[in-house]
């Protein structure tokens, strides 16, 4: 199947997403987010992201994949994918589904690959079919999930179920958080998110 470059050449070749110490909206710090809901859904096939993670205490960017219009009810019952995230001084690699029933009865289901990430551009993909979903960094697979392991408790008897309808990317760079917690005095900000592409080859 062609592939699909979902993005390229922003900002000199690079979609930069910058968050920043400054207040808004009486928050302490500015970010971004982008999505392609309502412009790009997809349903299984190989996704990667060639992208440079920032390191520093409190930051937490992500590549990830929620469901479009959540069919089988709220979070994370729909289902999550998430194909990069990183924290703090990026020293590992996330690689994780989320499912189950709604909050708080949801359920997380992944592995973590340790390295230095914020070292240089680095290439995060999934390979998404029916009943297995396989995680990978520059072409090392570190994780792998099946349909045996994931559920839906609001698809009972649906095995594929929250993982076989329609999702969209979501690319961010949250700035604390109860994972990663809150940036401190070592931080250094501004700090930058890069990403070089994402690509896609959509499994028919």
């Amino acid at each position: 199947i062609p592939c699909q470059v979902i993005g390229r050449g922003i900002g000199g070749g690079l979609l930069t997403i910058t968050a920043r110490a400054e207040n808004y909206n009486g928050r302490a710090y500015t970010s971004a987010r982008i999505r392609t809901q309502g412009k790009r859904d997809f349903r299984y096939g190989r996704f990667e992201a060639r992208a440079k993670v920032p390191s520093g205490q409190g930051l937490w960017p992500a590549f990830w994949m929620p469901p479009t219009n959540s069919p089988y009810g709220g979070w994370a019952s729909s289902g999550e994918i998430d194909i990069l995230e990183t924290i703090n001084l990026a020293t590992a690699l996330y690689g994780t589904i989320h499912h189950g029933g709604p909050y708080p009865a949801n359920v997380s289901t992944g592995a973590n690959r340790p390295g230095t990430y914020s070292d240089g551009f680095h290439v995060y993909a999934i390979e998404w079919e029916p009943d297995e979903i396989r995680w990978y960094v520059d072409g090392v697979r570190y994780n792998r999930v099946t349909s045996a392991t994931w559920y839906s408790t609001l698809a009972p008897g649906n095995d594929r179920a929250p993982f076989d309808v329609p999702f969209h990317f979501l690319l961010n760079f949250a700035v604390g958080g109860n994972w990663p917690g809150n940036p401190n005095a070592s931080t250094v900000l501004p700090a930058t998110y890069q990403v070089d592409y994402v690509r896609v080859w959509q499994r028919p």
